[in-house]
């Protein structure tokens, strides 16, 4: 470590009071743990953050020395961008959630994930539009989109974000709304963390005392009637029921199918709605129930252990028919282990009628998001690596035939720049006059992948 980064990290421990984790530190250990294990080099420092000031004093810091800089809030991201090998600012102590009086909107720290927002807004009969998993930060999963079980009713989570704090490259504070940085707004919904450090969010909230929904586990080998049986229910549903769909291996190394239908509407109509997804073959475990919107978060908790290695494709589908289904067949046949999974995400009603010029997200159709989940323990050997890494390649390879260009850009890696730039459609080019215009020195590097402009221009 050079004698000015020595300098600038011990004067930044001075001023943060004992906020600042380095190698060796009591705490650090704690502060570089997320879901996906991460490899390679460690951060130099992790800066705890409790106010947009800390912020201020971490990208000082930064770009005086000449780091890597990244921001960690849910710590969920299976690319590991939330650590880099220098300063890392950690807005997990930023959590607070409050609901504005009219129950409205909701104020969301930075740091803050679903669980923190439902454990509010449940008790006053209210949700934020969020993704399918409580764990996850609600920054990193609003600024890539927001894929989740209301999505058809509310749209994305983006769809639903009016307001943005934010601290800028350059240090300054800055206000993100309509009538204030409309352009900055625009550019947040869809482009990442790739303009600033988002403090806290101004989120719609909807009326929803209640959802009905379960986890359905049926036997692989009725595979295809299932999975068509839930294609035909979702082509004919209404925007109030969304169905999530896994291919997972149980504990016994047997494949399974996971069928995950919610229904968001009015609650005594629920039951009949999704009465069809009892009878798409042999139930082997499930129900479906009322219950909080909040509780409706923690069905894949079992499945979220931190620290395990994680690989991940990603592809966009127009719909689930008959050559997706023999795709996720043919991909769960060739698991490895029983870290292999697939689950897809819908898109559809409420987010496919915004237009596309709206927001940066880029593809509003109707379409399917198809996630391809390859973990193993961290004590694998490489040949074990290089099993789960081929097993997602031929996954992902199995769905070539009907694909659409690009990919959910919160699940690419940080090197695909051609599928990045074809997954913001024609708003890439807008997108990269953003990012001059807010980060022209690209200190947020660290962010989901933008397009480059070559690219752009290679494609459009």
């Amino acid at each position: 470590m050079t004698d000015l980064t020595t300098r600038t990290l011990n004067r930044l421990g001075q001023q943060l009071r004992g906020r600042l984790s380095r190698p060796g530190d009591r705490g650090y250990a704690a502060a570089t743990a997320i879901w996906a294990k991460p490899v390679g080099r460690t951060p130099r420092a992790v800066v705890h953050c409790q106010t947009p000031e800390d912020v201020q004093l971490a990208i000082r810091a930064a770009r005086h020395c000449d780091l890597p800089l990244s921001v960690r809030g849910g710590g969920h991201d299976w690319a590991g961008r939330a650590l880099c090998d220098g300063i890392v600012i950690d807005l997990s102590g930023m959590n607070r959630v409050r609901v504005a009086s009219d129950g409205h909107t909701a104020r969301i720290a930075g740091g803050a994930r679903a669980a923190d927002v439902v454990a509010v807004t449940d008790r006053l009969g209210v949700a934020p539009v969020t993704g399918s998993v409580g764990a996850v930060g609600m920054a990193g999963l609003t600024l890539g989109g927001g894929y989740g079980p209301l999505i058809g009713r509310f749209g994305l989570t983006l769809d639903n974000l009016v307001g943005a704090e934010i601290v800028l490259a350059d240090g300054r504070l800055a206000f993100a709304a309509r009538d204030n940085e409309d352009e900055l707004l625009w550019a947040l919904r869809g482009g990442g963390g790739n303009f600033g450090v988002v403090t806290a969010m101004h989120h719609r909230l909807h009326s929803l005392p209640s959802v009905r929904t379960g986890m359905l586990l049926y036997p692989f080998g009725e595979a295809e009637t299932v999975l068509a049986g839930c294609a035909e229910i979702a082509a004919a549903a209404p925007d109030e029921l969304t169905v999530q769909l896994g291919c997972v291996v149980g504990p016994d190394g047997a494949p399974l199918v996971m069928v995950l239908p919610t229904w968001c509407g009015a609650p005594d109509e629920g039951e009949a709605q999704l009465s069809a997804f009892l009878q798409l073959g042999t139930l082997l475990a499930g129900s479906l129930d009322e219950m909080p919107y909040g509780r409706s978060l923690t069905m894949f908790d079992s499945y979220l252990a931190n620290g395990q290695r994680v690989l991940m494709e990603t592809c966009w589908v127009p719909e689930l028919d008959y050559r997706c289904v023999d795709g996720f067949i043919e991909a769960m046949v060739a698991a490895v282990s029983q870290g292999c999974a697939i689950f897809t995400h819908e898109f559809r009603g409420a987010a496919s009628r915004v237009p596309a010029e709206a927001t940066a997200f880029g593809l509003r159709r109707d379409h399917v998001l198809i996630e391809i989940l390859a973990t193993f323990a961290d004590d694998s050997d490489e040949q074990a690596e290089a099993r789960h890494r081929q097993w997602a390649r031929d996954a992902l390879a199995s769905f070539d035939a009907v694909a659409l260009p690009g990919g959910y850009p919160n699940l690419l890696a940080g090197d695909d720049a051609d599928r990045a730039a074809q997954s913001y459609g024609g708003n890439a080019g807008r997108l990269i006059d953003a990012k001059r215009r807010y980060d022209p020195d690209n200190v947020f590097r660290s962010a989901i992948p933008l397009p480059a402009r070559d690219v752009v221009a290679a494609i459009h």
